[in-house]
């Protein structure tokens, strides 16, 4: 057990290397920036937004105990928790390790800002010395037993008994806004079991409170929920899992194919309309929901994006291409860890927040929750046995147990979107983790190892790829198994997906085939391509059905052009197109006093005057254009923005940093050394408050410098009493010690007494 120390930062110094870089590792906020010396770490180590953050990341049980060594002590802690001696000294062990506890030589006590975080722990209320000034007023004392408080209890009404029953285990504080109600609250004020507060408010002392639970925090066990999930064997679960993956890849590749062929616009605000939305779906076969989940899954993975044009569209990205050549697994793999690790929330498409609309891939459908929520889940599943399928109760419960004040009784945990995404995904199946989702929450994305364990653990459970399909005679054709990815290709443009599961049905139709022969394959390959992909011969059917498509496939042509040049002399047409230096405009003639040019009409215009000829610009009607005055601009700079960049400490850094805080505290003065002679070291005005806020609390002195109403900068021994607002009071001085308030930033240093 850790020796018992006189303050606060002596606790932290007396630690090992290994134990101040384990609570580096811990609680890595305090490490940036990084802290010159070990009395600086315990400064910020105590500060309340600290604090904060190492108790949101403590599980239920860890939170009870610091609970309980607020109300009964660590020495009435284990009957307070029901719970052995053993565990709970364990768990203070564990609290020590992060640096929330310490032990004085009067026993255990939590760290400062720990009570002014946790005001009302369990949902008891402040004793009965904070509540009142006088304890005489109170029916019942300071140090009511239980059995004085059971008597009380007796001797009340049936509306106070009911009153005091729903308090019991809720929270001690409540309103009686009626005149009966503030009957009942007299009576139970007399009855010394609760204290009348301002207005018609009143609240249960601490003392009581525990008297009434009979001395238990909780009703609840000091144990995480034990669900019982039913079981699902993992192979089926894989398999499951391995369906849905190989629809959500081919969504994607109809995702592409569609915007290939006609690329949605980029709203103004961002986002993809309404109608690209719902016409997608409907493409897809899939619901609203599912649909903006492909999209915001595809888009966080890189795969979707807008083209950046002024009138911008969405359309794959270069990646996609690269994607695309990759195994199933490993595809998946990306996608998998984009979903993870995103702070989009495809939940959100289509919902109204703040009176406004939210459009899939927009700007307001991101939720930074979300990324941590998913960890969360990701992490409860993976803690339970393999095969389990939990019910979204379950989730919830392990949930709240492992963030519980994040996550209190009553505020959402959106579990139930976090396992309908990661069903659509393939990290479920049939409601039981994967064994590719299991290896998913710790897979560091840039190490090669972790991807590809990953990617393996996938493809167990995928189908091998075929390249071969059955063609049917009516005109339908079945893929046994995901294609590969040249058949796949051919089969996506040849065809259109009749219904997809263990097996894929494809029907071909005059459209389809119309599809294939518009990407440039002619009917001799398109046959070519038929043969090498079928298992069975091609049906007259189909090879009829192609034939008569081919037939009257181009016989209609259409074109485009930018811009004309028309003269009424043919001769002059003549010189144009037969001038060589003209030939990058490409003009074409398509009548004797009409030429055709790709080029734009600006570049038309300049190029011929350049080369020495007259032209002029015309309206649609034939009118003549007459330029402008044009003022020349510079481009207004783009302004550039910083992206965000997330530091993580490794346990090589840990183990510097502690070696580089101990080398510093040697190298510092002593505590024991300091008198009214030793230089007093400047202190971070943070570091200043922290150190005068634990001095008041331990009520012991410290030597202070501080700088004088005329810019005299003194030193002296400082008895700090209460530190508010920027403010300290207290007594300054030995022999003769007079009361002064010291404003933060007129105290240049503290030092140990």
């Amino acid at each position: 057990m850790p020796r018992a120390a006189r303050s606060f930062a002596d606790d932290l110094r007396a630690r090992s290397d290994d134990e101040l870089a384990a609570l580096l590792l811990a609680r890595p906020d305090l490490t940036r920036p990084a802290p010159a010396d070990i009395t600086s770490l315990a400064a910020r180590a105590s500060t309340r937004a600290s604090v904060q953050r190492a108790l949101e990341h403590l599980d239920g049980g860890a939170l009870r105990l610091v609970e309980a060594l607020l109300v009964v002590g660590a020495d009435g802690a284990a009957a307070a928790l029901g719970a052995s001696k053993k565990a709970v000294e364990q768990g203070i062990r564990e609290l020590w390790a992060k640096a929330l506890v310490w032990r004085a030589s009067g026993g255990w006590r939590t760290a400062r800002a720990v009570g002014e975080i946790l005001t009302h722990p369990a949902g008891l209320g402040r004793s009965t010395a904070e509540l009142v000034t006088h304890p005489s007023t109170l029916a019942l004392s300071p140090t009511t037993t239980p059995d004085e408080v059971a008597d009380a209890e007796a001797r009340l009404t049936d509306r106070a008994r009911a009153v005091i029953e729903q308090l019991r285990w809720g929270s001690a504080r409540a309103s009686f806004t009626t005149p009966a109600l503030r009957a009942v609250r007299d009576e139970l004020v007399r009855a010394g079991l609760m204290v009348a507060l301002d207005g018609d408010d009143a609240v249960i002392p601490r003392e009581v409170g525990l008297a009434l639970r009979g001395g238990r925090l909780s009703r609840e066990p000091w144990a995480p929920p034990q669900p019982e999930p039913r079981h699902v064997d993992q192979a089926d679960a894989d398999t499951a899992a391995a369906g849905e993956v190989l629809d959500l890849l081919w969504r994607l590749d109809d995702v592409a194919a569609a915007w290939d062929e006609e690329a949605p616009r980029v709203l103004r605000t961002g986002g993809l309309s309404v109608r690209d939305h719902r016409r997608l779906a409907a493409r897809l076969d899939a619901s609203s929901e599912l649909t903006a989940f492909v999209l915001e899954i595809g888009h966080a993975a890189g795969l979707f994006a807008s083209d950046g044009e002024i009138d911008a569209t969405w359309r794959p990205t270069d990646l996609y291409d690269e994607w695309t050549t990759w195994s199933p697994a490993r595809r998946w793999t990306a996608l998998a860890l984009a979903w993870r690790d995103t702070v989009r929330a495809p939940g959100l498409a289509g919902q109204s927040v703040d009176g406004t609309l939210v459009n899939v891939l927009g700007k307001d459908a991101a939720w930074p929750l979300m990324r941590a929520r998913r960890r969360d889940v990701l992490d409860v599943l993976a803690a339970l046995p393999a095969g389990s399928a939990p019910t979204i109760d379950d989730v919830e419960a392990l949930l709240r147990w492992r963030r519980p004040l994040r996550l209190p009784a009553g505020a959402p945990t959106h579990a139930d979107v976090v396992l309908r995404e990661a069903a659509w995904l393939g990290v479920l199946g049939r409601g039981a983790f994967t064994s590719a989702g299991r290896a998913l929450p710790a897979a560091d994305p840039s190490s090669a190892a972790d991807v590809e364990a990953v990617t393996t653990a996938m493809s167990t459970a995928l189908p091998e790829p075929v390249d071969q399909v059955m063609l049917q005679g009516d005109l339908t054709a079945i893929a046994p198994g995901p294609l590969a990815e040249e058949a796949a290709t051919f089969m996506r443009r040849a065809a259109d997906v009749e219904s997809r599961g263990g097996a894929t049905v494809f029907r071909f139709s005059d459209a389809s085939l119309r599809r294939l022969l518009d990407h440039g394959v002619s009917s001799a390959e398109a046959l070519e391509l038929l043969r090498r992909h079928s298992m069975t011969p091609i049906p007259q059917a189909l090879e009829y059905l192609l034939g008569d498509v081919a037939r009257r496939h181009g016989h209609v042509r259409v074109g485009s052009v930018s811009s004309y040049v028309r003269s009424d002399d043919e001769a002059a047409l003549d010189a144009l197109v037969a001038d060589t230096g003209l030939a990058s405009l490409q003009l074409r003639r398509i009548a004797p006093t009409v030429c055709v040019s790709p080029m734009p009409a600006a570049t038309l215009l300049d190029v011929l005057r350049e080369h020495r000829h007259a032209p002029v610009a015309e309206t649609s009607d034939g009118g003549v254009v007459v330029r402008a005055a044009t003022v020349e601009r510079a481009p207004t700079p783009s302004r550039r923005t910083t992206p965000v960049q997330v530091h993580t400490l490794d346990a090589g850094e840990a183990e510097q940093l502690a070696g580089r805080l101990r080398a510093a505290e040697k190298d510092a003065v002593r505590p024991s050394e300091h008198d009214a002679h030793t230089r007093i070291p400047s202190c971070d005005p943070t570091v200043t408050l922290a150190l005068l806020q634990d001095a008041a609390a331990e009520s012991v002195p410290v030597w202070i410098g501080y700088v004088e109403a005329g810019g005299d900068i003194k030193r002296g021994l400082f008895r700090p009493a209460s530190v508010t607002g920027g403010r300290v009071t207290g007594q300054l001085g030995d022999t003769s010690p007079v009361t002064r308030t010291f404003s933060i930033h007129r105290i240049t240093g503290v030092a140990s007494a």
